[in-house]
């Protein structure tokens, strides 16, 4: 594996219903898990089988400077208020250049479950950060631009 092949961490960008939004400072959380069912055979008391169970995906919490716009509050509300709207997003690292796409984790069945309000502190100097986590029903990577494509028609 050549250097260039390496994927940095802080080149990024957040694609919601294929729309570039916000200007995140961190994303967290991407995962997925595969639950281990152990089944012991009958005839074979000293051995445990392993089975795969539930897959579950990801919670991924993205955290912003906090800005007067209210979009993403507007979408944790449909949530609170019992109408939630599920949504397409995309995880995307890109290239030293900030164009070109490196990696792409497509995400479905997105919505939001979680807000955690900036730590406001009148001695600090820091930017007011906020969070919000949200869940996926589906994860998937896409490595090229011809998979994206594909990934994006589905």
């Amino acid at each position: 594996m050549a250097e260039q092949d390496i994927v940095r961490g802080y080149n990024f960008l957040f694609e919601l219903q294929g729309i570039r939004s916000g200007y995140f400072t961190e994303i967290s959380g991407l995962s997925v898990e595969v639950d281990v069912i152990e089944v012991r055979e009958g005839g074979d008391p000293a051995h445990v089988r392993t089975l795969p169970g539930l897959v579950k995906y990801p919670r991924v919490t993205l955290s912003w400077g906090v800005t007067k716009s209210g979009e993403m509050w507007d979408w944790l509300m449909t949530a609170v208020n019992g109408k939630v709207q599920k949504k397409n997003a995309a995880i995307i690292s890109v290239g030293p250049d900030g164009k070109e796409e490196v990696v792409r984790y497509n995400m479905t069945g997105v919505w939001p479950c979680q807000w955690t309000g900036a730590k406001l502190d009148a001695l600090g100097s820091e930017a007011a950060i906020e969070h919000m986590t949200l869940v996926a029903e589906t994860l998937e990577r896409a490595t090229n631009a011809q998979e994206t494509e594909e990934g994006a028609a589905g």
